[in-house]
């Protein structure tokens, strides 16, 4: 399996390549030149298998560079009780006959993140070694709050990578950065970037197709790469928990053979929809993508209008993982969805750049109408789901999976639709408990996040996510912080580049 750019200006490269370098050097990102399928039988087959096996019989179709010992070493390492609380990584609960809620944060720092993050360390020191590089890998990564925290955990102490994570200053959520500036390592940097979450992207963006830069650095010794989903081996797993998802109704009766389902993905930066997509174009049955967004609604408006409009206000709100204006997954999707043409990416791209927005074709436009929704929920609207759920079915969601929830309903009241329903759960409740709490009980007087922890185990009788438990007493370790447009500065600060 070859890996080509978004935007046809760079050679075929294996996995292990497209993983080691991230994104396209000369700008675009690396997508498989074809994308392999299954079998509805092989689909059935997997009913009794366990998530590793899943794992495994997604990632040999992709990454064909890597040996069968070196796929099952890294999934034996990344999928495991010592870093998932539960037995099948990612469970479906059911909320009522249609509704399944897909709950993708039982790893290490309670996101879905980690789905990726604890495979993808694996899948890079193995690419490392199989192109001989003699360089330090430096990996550069921006985050609205879980991608940080996730990439830290994922990439301490690894011999060999230093990690650097930018995160938005007053951007994220309290437990957030205190995840990410008490986290340990010889190797991690984390610095606040004063702006917003798109600003951080950008700037890491620029610095990969900075060709003088990333010289600089070369002579050093480093070279860059990212635990964005930028790079296909942030991607890639992501696959896994589809496929997962299916089995398991399968498994449980809930659904038949070839039945087909919707999946409803709350995203910012479009990855983890993608990944549904391509686990839809590899044969899952699905009927369609429901693509949730927060006020900051700009992927709405494009699956709505076929214009993609940054020029716009920037919000931040009870759903900081969602602030995005710039979904870099979106390139992908596009490619795509027109048949692999660069031409429209680089010109649909460069007037995204010059003038902040573009406008698809209506060839395109009807394609994507025929899979995908976009809706969006209000800041109001998502506490009372948080809210409703809670009282419906005695179950606590996170503002984000609320926010999943809402669209979903929203969706329904537009067409009549009784296909099952997969909803992903992106984030424990935990993380953002100041919002749960006051969209269970009003407002809440008390500043102390991590007493409202305390508070929120209380009334809905939910333990505390054990990557969660004890923040409050680890001491600060990361203090840096820089203006957006001092992040260049400050990598060579921390590597010790004059």
């Amino acid at each position: 399996m070859n890996y080509i750019s978004t935007r046809g200006n760079y050679e075929r490269v294996s996995a292990a390549e497209a993983i080691r370098l991230g994104m396209v050097p000369a700008g675009g990102l690396f997508v498989p030149e074809k994308i392999p399928a299954f079998s509805q039988q092989e689909i059935n087959e997997m009913k009794d298998a366990t998530y590793q096996v899943i794992a495994y019989r997604v990632l040999e179709k992709y990454l064909t560079d890597y040996t069968g010992q070196e796929l099952q070493e890294a999934i034996s390492a990344a999928y495991n009780r010592d870093k998932f609380t539960h037995d099948v990584i990612a469970p479906v609960i059911k909320l009522n006959d249609n509704t399944y809620i897909l709950e993708l944060w039982h790893g290490p720092t309670a996101a879905f993140k980690d789905m990726a993050l604890q495979l993808m360390p694996h899948l890079l020191v193995k690419a490392i070694n199989k192109v001989e590089i003699d360089r330090e890998i430096v990996i550069l990564v921006a985050t609205s709050g879980d991608t940080g925290k996730a990439a830290l955990e994922g990439f301490k102490d690894v011999e060999g990578i230093k990690i650097i994570v930018f995160y938005p200053k007053d951007g994220v959520s309290k437990v957030q950065e205190t995840q990410m500036v008490t986290t340990g390592g010889k190797n991690t940097a984390v610095v606040a970037v004063k702006g917003n979450f798109d600003d951080c992207q950008s700037g890491v963006k620029e610095i990969f197709g900075d060709k003088e830069y990333n010289q600089l650095l070369n002579r050093h010794g480093y070279q860059f790469s990212s635990a964005n989903s930028i790079n296909w081996g942030r991607l890639v797993p992501q696959i896994i928990y589809y496929f997962a998802a299916y089995v398991y109704l399968l498994r449980d009766g809930e659904i038949g053979a070839g039945d087909k389902i919707n999946i409803t993905v709350p995203t910012g930066n479009f990855g983890n929809i993608l990944a549904a997509y391509y686990a839809y174009r590899m044969g899952l049955p699905v009927n369609k993508f429901i693509c949730a967004s927060n006020d900051n609604k700009v992927l709405t408006d494009f699956l709505k209008t076929g214009i993609y409009d940054i020029n716009r206000d920037f919000r931040r709100t009870i759903s900081p993982s969602m602030d995005i204006l710039i979904s870099s997954n979106l390139e992908r999707f596009l490619f795509e969805m027109t048949g692999h043409d660069a031409k429209k990416i680089n010109q649909w791209y460069r007037q995204l750049k010059e003038e902040g927005k573009f406008s698809i074709d209506e060839e395109t436009n009807a394609k994507i109408k025929e899979i995908l929704v976009g809706e969006y929920a209000t800041e109001e609207e998502t506490m009372e789901t948080i809210k409703e759920t809670f009282t419906k079915y005695n179950y606590t969601v996170d503002t984000h999976t609320a926010v999943g929830i809402k669209a979903y309903h929203k969706y329904l009241t537009k067409v009549v639709d009784h296909t099952p329903t997969v909803i992903d759960s992106t984030a424990n409740p935990y993380k953002f408990g100041k919002a749960v709490l006051e969209a269970l009980q009003g407002k809440v007087k008390e500043k102390d996040e991590f007493k409202i922890l305390e508070e929120l185990k209380e009334l809905t009788g939910k333990e505390v996510h054990r990557g969660l438990k004890g923040l409050e007493e680890k001491g600060v370790r990361h203090k840096r912080s820089c203006s957006s447009t001092g992040i260049r500065d400050e990598i060579k600060d921390i590597l010790g580049i004059k």
